[in-house]
């Protein structure tokens, strides 16, 4: 705050600083020697733009030179149309909006994303065929920045045990909440599960967004819009997965949890017993038979067990029958003696360490 810029404290709530600001940015008019001409055609930028459910596309301009009336052929972005209605910022219906005025204009084809410049052209045919040598633009924009897995990629993620991609298509009723949204959901990636937003628009959900997800495994995420009756028809003979939501945080929290849902189970091994070899049985047609002591945990007959001699591994094998005197047991608790043998191994010797544990899988975190 300083230098040339101009600082000042305002209170929204008393309306304090309201009139010295308005002084500032006139003054601020007068240094920069701003100026318009009201009479020519209108340029400007969209402020924000939105799917309304009585009055479809709405867009909100800020007029920045010349005069914007009822009836102009507007072309922002790819989006065009001729205005039909246009409102103030208190929703009264206006015939036209100079230089620095804002208005809301109904009659555009699409939403324009926030930014964009808007422009008045003679006719219609005209901003027809601009928009399209924008879409056009726009297409081939998008395929030469989309990144390309190589073969070195892929081979590299291979090797570290992870290829995963989650692809998602965003459609919402304002392009505010899109954008915030899909930035969210390109944050979330992480070096285990990339999130790509191929596809991202103003309006109900469509078939031509389903036929999109359904070419590219993708997911469709709805922000206070919905699918048309055909789109939810079609997503269904697809196998294509609709998620419809009214709050950010619940739309991120659910993609968080496909990309979890989207790793790999890890092993782990959990320790549950320990038998002392005290004699060793080498019975004909059995094999050989160690007779021990649990000292710890307890021993199960569905658990792998590992030979462990002077401290080292010997061999690891599953548990062929557990027993206590002869009969056989589903488990020995830690204190008490067991006769234990193991799938195609007998050379246990006393002083053995016979160590039994089980695998769980476990879920990886992001």
């Amino acid at each position: 705050m300083g230098s040339k810029y101009q600082c000042q404290e305002i209170s929204a709530k008393k309306g304090l600083g309201v009139e010295e600001l308005l002084d500032k940015v006139l003054l601020e008019a007068e240094m920069l020697d701003l100026k318009a001409n009201p009479n020519r055609k209108a340029t400007g930028t969209i402020i924000e733009s939105s799917l309304d459910k009585g009055r479809g596309y709405v867009s909100t301009v800020l007029v920045s030179n010349g005069t914007l009336k009822i009836g102009d052929v507007v072309i922002a972005g790819t989006s065009w149309g001729r205005i039909k209605a246009m409102f103030n910022e208190r929703n009264q219906r206006i015939e036209q909006a100079g230089p620095a005025e804002p208005a809301i204009i109904l009659g555009l084809n699409g939403a324009p994303t926030a930014g964009d410049q808007f422009h008045v052209l003679e006719t219609e045919q005209e901003a027809r065929e601009i928009s399209n040598k924008r879409e056009q633009l726009q297409r081939e924009q998008g395929l030469r920045t989309q990144k390309r897995i190589t073969l070195g990629d892929i081979s590299h993620r291979i090797a570290k045990g992870e290829f995963h991609e989650l692809n998602v298509i965003v459609k919402g009723d304002t392009d505010g909440s899109i954008e915030a949204l899909s930035d969210s959901f390109i944050k979330l990636s992480t070096e285990k599960v990339q999130v790509n937003v191929i596809g991202k628009a103003v309006g109900q959900i469509s078939e031509n967004d389903v036929m999109l997800a359904s070419a590219s495994d993708a997911v469709i995420v709805g922000f206070q819009v919905r699918p048309s009756s055909e789109a939810r028809k079609l997503a269904d003979r697809e196998g294509v997965e609709i998620n419809t939501y009214s709050i950010i945080y619940d739309a991120i929290d659910d993609i968080k949890s496909v990309m979890v849902g989207m790793l790999d189970k890890v092993k782990k091994e959990v320790i549950t017993g320990q038998v002392e070899v005290q004699q060793v049985f080498k019975i004909s047609k059995v094999g050989t038979i160690a007779g021990g002591l649990v000292t710890e945990g307890k021993v199960h007959a569905k658990d792998k067990a590992r030979v462990v001699r002077d401290g080292i591994v010997i061999r690891t094998a599953d548990i062929n029958a557990l027993k206590r005197y002869k009969d056989d047991v589903k488990e020995v608790p830690m204190g008490m003696e067991c006769g234990i043998s193991l799938v195609n191994y007998n050379d246990i010797q006393e002083g053995d360490v016979i160590e039994t544990f089980t695998e769980i899988e476990v879920e990886q975190k992001l």
